[in-house]
């Protein structure tokens, strides 16, 4: 029985331990996009809400590792841009991302009230675009090969489940040695131009209309809806930049709650020149 209540007793002060280098975090924020219809990037007429919950682990007082998993929309219209009006496209995607990250402090936290941080990491996102015709019907763009992807030579099919590298800054407040809230932007760099379905040339009307109907031909250029539309373009003409690739962000606010909560001492027992009170408050800001 001794040797059970040691055990135990040693489980309960390690998982302790450990539980206090353990963060939740909640972020609540605007995810946005550049790519062929977007070229600016970052824009708050066509930015959407963002949400996402994650943990992270102090490795030190100053680097974390941090994972979560972030759930937000993009979308764009060539209306709301000066280039690209005839052709007249538009879509929106739902992105879902898990990651995996380090997050540095450039500050320690239980010294000082606030510091700036830097990130970065690897994603696994989800993606899918799609659009609306006249009618306010949805479809998805992927199946329709808009750019005759899967028919025509050299033009693959992309994947809807991708890696991404993200990485940004923040700015974050240690309200006590338990609670932090901050505000960062974070950047998404992908290996794909398809977020928004537009990439390289248009396909062969006729090919188009042959291997996916005619909904493909409409939403594939949609001149035709505006009052002075032009005809579908050639096979071969530049419908997107496929130089370049899209980009995602998230950006917003961030708050962070420790799960067993500690004093007002630095968990390393350091002697710290400023530092947090006896009830945990930042006692210097600087």
């Amino acid at each position: 029985m001794k040797r059970l209540f040691f055990i135990v007793a040693f489980s309960a002060v390690s998982l302790m331990a450990v539980a206090q280098k353990v963060h939740v975090n909640t972020f609540l924020g605007i995810s946005n996009y550049q790519g062929d219809m977007q070229q600016s990037r970052f824009t708050f007429s066509q930015a959407r809400l963002a949400g996402g919950l994650g943990v992270s682990y102090e490795l030190t007082e100053q680097l974390l590792l941090r994972s979560s998993f972030t759930i937000g929309k993009i979308t764009a219209d060539d209306k709301l841009n000066n280039r690209n009006l005839k052709r007249n496209l538009n879509f929106t995607s739902k992105i879902s991302e898990i990651n995996l990250m380090g997050e540095y402090y450039f500050r320690n936290l239980y010294q000082y009230s606030v510091s700036p941080y830097i990130f970065g990491g690897i994603a696994v996102y989800h993606f899918n675009p799609f659009t609306k015709d006249s009618l306010g019907t949805k479809y998805f763009l992927k199946p329709l090969s808009t750019e005759g992807q899967g028919f025509v030579a050299g033009v693959n099919n992309y994947k809807l489940t991708q890696f991404a590298l993200p990485f940004g800054a923040g700015l974050k407040f240690a309200l006590s040695n338990n609670v932090r809230v901050g505000f960062e932007i974070g950047i998404r760099k992908t290996f794909t131009d398809y977020l928004d379905d537009v990439s390289t040339n248009y396909v062969d009307q006729n090919t188009l209309l042959a291997n996916r109907g005619a909904k493909a031909v409409e939403l594939a250029f949609r001149s035709g809806e505006l009052k002075n539309g032009a005809a579908y373009p050639a096979g071969g003409a530049q419908r997107g930049g496929a130089n370049a690739k899209d980009w995602y962000y998230f950006s917003g606010l961030n708050l962070s709650f420790r799960i067993a909560p500690g004093d007002g001492e630095s968990k390393m027992g350091k002697s710290h020149k400023g530092g947090h009170s006896k009830m945990g408050c930042p006692t210097r800001v600087y």
